[in-house]
């Protein structure tokens, strides 16, 4: 089966077609316009206690500040919080490992016996702000890759409840204790399944990386704060584009085909730290048909969305939709003359359409 991967990007949204054997499996879209800020790391400031909700809020340089209660702390909040002090005194190459002996926070405790007004915290946002809500946050920071979820001041590897082998369970979970950096918690993702241990070192090495590079902004934001200088973005999430792709990569796509030089240039980067053999499969691409069409794309979206669907050898079915419910109406169309009779032939024509 050959797999392919086609990204077409318009001014106004990026579209994602996963092919196998030139069929439409999978398709994604989403507006360049629109902000995606979940996953962003801030250094900032508590702006306002609320006893009364046990939670504060904090300026992350929203319109409205965001929200984080007391139990989105998380059970490692000390640990972060002392690492904090630490390298504010000016120390370097803190070792997590020395933090994580705090006590876990109390699940029944305070936000005002915990924080203060002004106080300078490390946040992660996890909600979007809606409407007239700012963004809701959380203190437990986790960096999301392909197979594994890194998690800083957890010595913890978990392994996802999807992957149902105990022998593989085993094998990942040893494999990833070995190699995991030290004070650091590990979540291992489902797609990790089968995976060697050179492929998850490399990306465990790439989400390390990401958290050296936020404490180090981290620690210029500390020093330049008599400038008034927080919130700090110390980390910003993939752009849309790899978000989309991080979740349906295989590196046993043959192609993956982009119309737009930018993003054709994040997603080599993006494919080179992760999977630098297939560095090549990404591919520049400049017909003067637009690419959807080229790839017979707009067509089968077309199909798959409209109201009548055809299959194999002349049979079609009818999709509508109430206010309730989906009715899809199965017809044999050509498929009623066959000569092999009528159970053989409903047969066949509801396993062709149970594909479709």
């Amino acid at each position: 089966m050959t797999s392919e991967v086609i990204i077409d990007v318009q001014p106004k949204d990026v579209s994602i077609a996963l092919l196998e054997d030139k069929r439409l499996v999978e398709f994604q879209q989403e507006g360049r316009s629109e902000q995606f800020s979940v996953g962003n790391i801030y250094y900032a400031k508590v702006r306002k206690m609320m006893p009364g909700l046990n939670a504060c809020f904090v300026n992350v340089g929203y319109e409205r500040d965001a929200f984080l209660h007391y139990l989105d702390l998380g059970t490692s909040f000390n640990a972060l919080d002392k690492y904090l002090n630490l390298i504010g005194d000016g120390r370097k190459n803190v070792s997590l490992s020395k933090c994580n002996g705090q006590p876990s926070l109390e699940k029944e405790g305070s936000i005002q016996n915990t924080l203060k007004q002004g106080q300078e915290i490390l946040v992660q946002i996890v909600k979007e702000p809606i409407s007239t809500k700012g963004p809701r946050l959380t203190c437990e920071i986790s960096f999301a890759g392909r197979y594994l979820v890194l998690v800083p001041f957890s010595d913890k590897v978990s392994v996802s409840s999807k992957i149902k082998s105990n022998a593989e369970r085993n094998r990942l979970k040893q494999l990833v204790q070995s190699i995991k950096p030290s004070g650091m918690g590990v979540i291992i993702r489902t797609v990790a399944e089968g995976k060697r241990v050179a492929e998850l070192d490399t990306e465990l090495k790439v989400l390390q990386g990401r958290w050296e590079s936020t404490i180090a902004k981290v620690i210029k934001a500390r020093q330049n704060n008599k400038d008034n200088a927080l919130p700090q973005l110390c980390y910003e999430e993939t752009s849309r584009t790899v978000g989309m792709l991080r979740d349906l990569f295989n590196p046993s796509y043959e192609n993956i085909y982009v119309n737009d030089e930018a993003i054709y240039n994040e997603v080599k980067d993006y494919v080179t730290l992760i999977a630098p053999e297939c560095r090549d499969i990404v591919k520049l691409y400049n017909g003067n048909v637009p690419i959807f069409d080229n790839f017979s794309v707009t067509k089968q979206i077309k199909t798959s969305l409209g109201r009548t669907v055809t299959f194999k050898k002349g049979a079609y079915m009818i999709i509508e939709h109430t206010e309730a419910l989906h009715v899809v109406d199965i017809n044999s169309g050509n498929r009623s003359k066959s000569p092999e009779g009528q159970e053989v032939n409903a047969l066949d024509v509801n396993l062709d359409a149970a594909d479709e």
